[in-house]
């Protein structure tokens, strides 16, 4: 893991992020990581961005899976 030492922080934003660590019982590091994460998760479009890029690289899926599907569920073999 990495220590992140932010400098200057407003005393506004500082009080409302001690404000809800405490609504939720969380200490001010852990909340500020929880605001990090939220703050660098993907967006919606990202999300579709790559879902696209992955389906383009994988390229037309063609034939019908029920056989193989079937074929698995009727397998008794023991290590399923």
């Amino acid at each position: 893991m990495v220590d992140i030492l932010v400098r200057n922080v407003d005393d506004e934003v500082a009080k409302r992020l001690r404000e809800k660590a405490a609504q939720n019982g969380k200490s001010l590091s852990d909340t500020a990581q929880d605001a990090l994460r939220m703050y660098v998760m993907p967006s919606k479009a990202e999300l579709i961005a790559e879902a696209r890029r992955i389906r383009n690289s994988i390229g037309r899926v063609t034939g019908d899976s029920t056989a193989l599907i079937r074929e698995d569920r009727d397998n008794d073999e023991p290590y399923r």
